[in-house]
Parts: structure tokens; sequence; C-alpha cells
């Protein structure tokens, strides 16, 4: 329909939403307060006084109906409702973040830059620009935690007001809003905004799923609020007994939660028992509420029968977002599960409002406190800020929906991480170099691997060696951003060190061939070895993966004039000589592996997604054309993996130089007293190679042995079995190709 209002009445409907806006608010205003607010206003509306929305209406809606989420739903202060009916001002309007600054303060300032979207990037990166919008977005949060959560106000606005936007548009923003904000939300704690960006996502990029469920929920509503009744009845009586002050009210399940449990669990709408939760919410002194909350989860216990499973105490531990509330899973009448939620009045104006309310209820030296411990939780996230924009968005998204585990120091301190945490986690989380140096753990008094899952209760003691350092297989089983930052960080740092052993190696050797390494030289073996950076070459070089022969071939191919003069042409037309100066060490997908054991099997590229190497894959076994590999966001990846899971089997792209494979060594020779330490000394510290097992027995003076090692390559193999057999008493050092 279209928009067609007055001018007068515009400015009558302008001046209503500001008196809602300021009417609504959670917080209390004072005089100067007010004043603030109305000159920011002001100012927002004759900024945008020349603008409108695609529906066609004033832009200044918009800043206002932000604030007012601002002010009412998140529960936030004057500094951050002033920032809201600014925060377009700067990136549409002639106004400067300087103007802000003079007119509002440095406070406000900092707030509505960190609110304006990067501009002046090149048009051809759309991916990484979006990535480097977000990066921007969430670096804020080490200086406002504000810019964060006004940002969401004005996502949550744009996605109430989508219908007037192209398809294309819609499908964009929405698929941003599920991919980032709506687990933003979450782990802010505004669960309210979190649901309705989760619906709202569902609307736009599946509309038809989304209309059909919202048919259902529409058809079933009568009946279910029929059953709410009946079932708060029963516990009414029981708590006006014994006197409680409380209110009850039915919580539906949210249309996207309920199409994710049909997508997970595979089942249909119909098959979903838990569509709906009981709430009771009570009025409790902060001294009694634990007490309160147990004797209403006893009254109810005492009518329906609990599912133990399906408990959830986060009074006791609350979660790391503040949030605390006593879930229990109970049989209602006619045979259904229902979930019944006990919090008190304080706790679930947390649940609603968030970061707000979880600090109205501090004092101050404790808001402050619990704030920077809040935040320096979220920041662990951004301490890999050299990362390329997509990795550092990926890395923060890690720990954002991620439900939480609980688990025991040795001390008995208790340190929340994310659902399927290792004790590798586990050892970062304690410290960088607890980390670092971590081989392996006591969980709950048994020595287990560092790869180790973990579970709430678990009592876990690290075990660390100084010997032990970050390989890139610890990156295939770690889940928090924090233990993901460090071990590449360690990688980075261990490739460049290997890097300058490469240099000197390269030198050498080019030396006995008659080159001088110099940066013409480099550009020329790069290029001759389609790597991509000077660094490259130099890593390839220390860890043996190029060799001897292959060296020999670039020079012959070097004296060669005519393929020479081509090779020149082809250098200066292709190669980017600022690539090779790049500081990093870039990844050459070159190898598909398959399954756990990380096999090498044939496979072929499936048609329907194109998979490349680096692309996120898994492999399917097809009936008659053997492994057909897709794309983990292959249109067909949800058809396949619900359909056919047993067919199923885990890929990746590696880069086979940098990868480590396992390798047994059978050993022969004649025993001496410390030859088992020769070996290990050799092994682990002159070749930098890991042991994975050791069984070596001997019988009247001669002994057999087998070691499993981990290498990269065939060339670190041959120098490890060279070294071992310069040991006194080593016969023969051979390769085992089976168990």
């Amino acid at each position: 329909m279209a928009y067609t209002i007055s001018s007068e009445e515009e400015n009558k409907e302008i001046a209503r939403r500001y008196k809602d806006l300021l009417q609504g608010a959670y917080q209390t205003f004072t005089d100067e307060d007010k004043k603030e607010i109305r000159k920011a206003f002001d100012m927002a509306v004759e900024a945008h006084s020349s603008q409108r929305r695609k529906t066609g209406e004033p832009y200044i809606y918009h800043p206002i109906a932000v604030a007012k989420i601002v002010a009412y739903e998140i529960g936030l202060d004057t500094t951050s409702i002033v920032s809201a009916l600014l925060h377009d001002v700067v990136e549409d309007t002639d106004y400067t973040t300087e103007d802000i600054e003079r007119l509002f303060g440095e406070s406000v300032a900092k707030i509505v830059y960190g609110l304006t979207k990067i501009s002046h990037l090149k048009k051809d990166q759309d991916a990484s620009v979006q990535a480097e919008n977000f990066r921007k977005m969430l670096l804020t949060l080490n200086d406002d935690v504000r810019v964060i959560l006004i940002k969401i106000a004005d996502r949550l606005h744009n996605m109430q007001t989508m219908d007037a936007m192209p398809t294309d548009k819609q499908l964009k923003i929405a698929s941003e809003t599920l991919y980032i904000y709506a687990p933003l939300a979450h782990r802010l704690g505004l669960y309210n905004i979190k649901t309705e960006l989760e619906n709202l996502g569902l609307k736009y990029t599946e509309p038809e799923v989304y209309g059909e469920i919202q048919d259902k929920i529409r058809l079933n509503k009568d009946l279910q609020d029929q059953y709410i009744e009946g079932f708060s009845s029963i516990i009414k009586e029981a708590l006006d007994k014994e006197g409680f002050d409380y209110f009850i009210k039915g919580r539906r399940k949210s249309i996207y939660s309920i199409r994710k449990k049909m997508l997970s669990q595979g089942v249909s709408y119909e098959e979903i028992y838990d569509k709906f939760a009981i709430r009771i919410i009570y009025k409790s002194s902060e001294k009694n509420e634990k007490f309160d909350a147990w004797k209403i989860y006893s009254i109810v216990t005492d009518h329906f029968r609990p599912n133990p499973s399906r408990m959830r105490d986060w009074i006791s531990q609350p979660k790391s977002t503040g949030y605390e509330s006593l879930h229990i899973t109970v049989m209602g009448p006619q045979g259904k599960w229902v979930e019944v939620q006990i919090r008190s009045s304080r706790m679930d104006e947390i649940a609603e409002k968030g970061y707000a309310a979880h600090y109205k209820y501090k004092n101050q030296n404790e808001r402050e406190s619990g704030l920077d411990n809040w935040l320096n939780k979220i920041k662990e996230t951004f301490e890999n800020q050299d990362s390329s924009a997509i990795d550092f968005v990926e890395d923060f998204k890690l720990n954002l929906y991620a439900k939480e585990i609980f688990i025991f120091t040795p001390n008995g301190e208790l340190k929340a991480l994310p659902k399927n945490a290792t004790a590798l986690d586990f050892a970062f989380s304690i410290h960088t170099q607890v980390g670092m140096n971590c081989r392996g753990a006591k969980i709950n008094g048994k020595l287990k691997p560092i790869s180790q899952e973990l579970f709430s209760g678990d009592q876990v003691e690290i075990i660390t060696s100084k010997n032990q350092k970050p390989n890139v297989g610890w990156l295939d089983f770690v889940v928090t951003a924090r233990a993901r930052t460090r071990i590449k960080s360690a990688l980075k740092e261990g490739q460049k060190s290997i890097a300058e052993e490469g240099k000197e190696v390269l030198t050498r050797k080019l030396r006995h061939l008659k080159i001088t390494l110099n940066e013409k030289v480099v550009n020329e073996l790069v290029v001759f070895f389609k790597l991509k950076t000077s660094l490259d070459l130099f890593y390839r070089m220390g860890n043996g993966s190029i060799d001897n022969n292959e060296l020999k071939d670039f020079v012959s191919h070097r004296n060669n004039a005519f393929v020479n003069f081509f090779k020149n042409r082809i250098k200066r037309s292709a190669q980017n000589p600022e690539a090779v100066d790049k500081d990093e060490i870039v990844d050459k997908y070159d190898s598909l592996v398959f399954g756990s054991e990380e096999e090498r099997l044939d496979f072929k590229m499936s048609p329907c997604c194109n998979p490349i190497p680096g692309d996120k894959v898994f492999g399917f076994v097809t009936i008659n054309d053997g492994i057909k590999v897709h794309k983990k966001d292959c249109p067909n990846a949800i058809s396949l993996q619900a359909n056919y899971a047993y067919r199923i089997i885990q890929a990746k792209w590696i880069d086979s130089s940098k990868q480590e494979f396992k390798v047994i060594l059978k050993i022969h020779g004649v025993d001496h007293v410390g030859m088992v330490n020769e070996i290990t000394q050799i092994i682990s510290k002159n070749m930098s190679v890991n042991i994975l097992s050791l069984n070596i027995s001997g019988i009247d003076g001669i002994f057999d042995g087998k070691i499993t090692v981990s290498v990269q390559n065939k060339s670190q193999l041959q120098k490890l079995s060279d070294s071992i057999k310069k040991i006194e008493g080593i016969d023969s050092v051979d390769r085992i190709y089976k168990h």
C-alpha cells in the first residue's frame, strides 16, 4: 500500500513517536538527560529532513525506532539513546564525527563513529567488505559495548521493516542477520531480540517454511492456550497455598527454533513435543530467591513427573551472559512433555534486558569489575587481529551460540567452556603457555589425550612438557576461539623460524650450484615452484619439501636460454612483485584427505556445488560413482546428511607440505645400555619429530623395536632413518606400511 500522509500529520506522528520513546524507556531521566535527548532528536530531524525510507516514510522514523529499542527492550542509558538517534547522521548527511563530539561529547562521538560503516573499499570484494564491516563493529567492543547493542537494535528495526525491499536485498540482509547479529544478541543475553531476529531471518530466507510453521501455530493456538491454562491451574493452587507472590505465563517455542529442531532431529512439526514452555516468575528477596526457586521446583515435581535428563540449573551456576533460571521438563496431562522455567523477577529482568539489567543489580564497584570480566571473556576472541577479516569473523562466531559446560580445576574452581570443548581448550583457558605445552590431561583422575572431549562436572588437571609444541593437527579438535587464535599464531611463528633456516639451506645449496641467492633468483624460484610468497619458498626448503633433484631441475631450466626468455615474459605479466615480500605463509591446498585417518582416496567433484581447493567439504559414497565431494554449504548437503548419514565421510583440503603423516619404523640391532634414550633423543631433539608410540623388546642382546612417528614429508623421514642408523649397534631401519 502506498504511503500517503500530509506533512502536518507527518509532523504530529514524529512528535508522537518521540513522546513514546521517552515514556517507554527502562531508565529514568533527569532534566539534563531529557535536554540531551531532545537536542539529539532535533539534530536528527533536521539532518534527515530530506530523506525517505523505501516505504516512502520519513527517514527519521528509523532512528526514533532504533532509540526506542535501545531505551525499552535493551534498557540502555541516555548516552546510548542519543547515539541511537544520531547513528546514521555521519554516514548519510553532511555532519562529521567532529560535529558530534563538539555538540554531544567524546562518548557519543566514539559510539556514532563505531556505528558508521566502512566506505571506500573495493566493490569487487563483497565478502571481504562485509567481513571488514563486521570486524570493525566487533572490535569496537574494546572501546564501548554499547556500539554492538545499538547496532543490534538498528538491525532489528531494519528486519522489521524490510517488506518494501527487493527480494535479493531481503535475502542478503536476512542471511547476515542469521550469520552474525542473532548469535551476537544471544551472546549478549538479549534473548527476546535474538528470537525475533531469527524468526525474521527465516521469514526472508525460507518464506514458504516460515509460512507453513506460522499457519500450524495459529491453527493450534487455542488448544495450546487451553493446555497451558489447565497445566497452570494445578500449580497455582499449590503456590497460592505456600503464599508465593508470582505469575505464570506460557512461552511458545519460536518459529526458527521449531524449524531448527525439525532439521536436526529429522522430524515433522507434529512430532516436536516441547513446542511451548511454562514460565513461573516469583518475587523474592535476593537472600531467599535460590531457596524459593527450589521450593517451587519441589511443588512442580510433586504434581508432575520430571525428566531427569532434561534438567538445567543456571541458578547455582549462571551462564557467562549472566542468565539465571531453573529449567525442568515434566510429564504433563495427556502424556505431553512440558518445559517449566522457574526464575525470580530479578532473573527474568536480566533474561529480558541482558547487559543493562545485569548491572542494575550491582553496586558501583561490582558493576565496573563485573563489566570488565564480562568484556574480557568476549575480547579473547579479538586477540589475533592480524588474521584475514573472514577468518576473524569465523573465529568470533565460534563461541557465540555455543552451549556451555562447567569444568572443575584441580583446586575446585569452576571454568565455563563451550560444549564439545576438549582438554586442550581447557588448557588454553587456564593460560596460553599451559596450552602451548599441553601434552595430556588427567580427567577425573584418569590419563587422557589432549583431544579428549569434556563434559560438565569433569575435574581436569593439565599435564605439560617444555618440549611440546603446537602442530597443525591441533586445529582439528579445538573449539574455542582463544585456543584457535593462539595455535594459529604459534604455527605462524614456527613456520617463520623454519623459513629462516630454509633460507640459509637454500643459499648454501644454490652456492654449490654456482648461483647466488638474490631477489631476482627468489622471484624465479617462486614462479618455478608455483608458490605465492618468498616465505612459502623458504618454508618448504626448511622442512624438506623441495629436494636437491627439484633444485637441479630449476637450474637446468634456468640455464636454458630459450625457456628462460619466455619464463621472464610470463613472469613479468603474471607475477605480482609485491606478493613475494608479503609477510605471510599461504596455504597451498593441493591434496584432499578422507576420514579420521586422513586417507588419500579416489574421488570426483560434485557438479552441483563445484568445490575448489580450500573449501569446507565432505565426501558422499555413491552407489555407482565412488566418492563424490560436496561443499558443506551445498544446496543438497542438508538432504544428503539427513537421509544418508551412513554414507557421509569427513574430508578436508590440506597443504601436503605442512601436513604431518603417521609412519611406523621397524628397528633391529645389537642392544646396549642407553640405546632407547639415544633413539628418542635423536628423534625428539635433533629432528623435531613427534613420537606417537614406542615398543622395543630385547632377547639375548638383540633387540627389535617399532616406533610410530609423525613426519611432514619423505625427505624428513629419510633424514630421520639415516640419523638412527648412525647410532652404534643399529643394524637396520625399515618402514612398515601395514600394522
